[in-house]
């Protein structure tokens, strides 16, 4: 199981906003961000932080995938 930040990548250009504006209004440092992009984990603060800057629930920031089965199909 993974995550994925597609809805977010949707929703900055939605808002026509950049990766660094985001940044700087929500004070998430590039190395979060870069953590994003290769679709790391980070944590629910940093999520938390996004959803309360947009006014929009998780759902609106990530979604979750399944990426080759559950733990119990292998």
């Amino acid at each position: 199981m993974a995550f994925s930040y597609k809805p977010l990548w949707k929703l900055l250009i939605d808002k026509e906003m950049t990766k660094k504006e985001l940044m700087e209004a929500t004070g998430i440092s590039k190395s979060t961000m870069d953590k994003m992009g290769r679709k790391e984990l980070v944590s629910l603060e940093i999520i938390d932080r996004i959803c309360a800057y947009f006014s929009c629930d998780v759902g609106a920031v990530i979604e979750h995938t399944n990426d080759g089965g559950s733990d119990e199909e292998k």
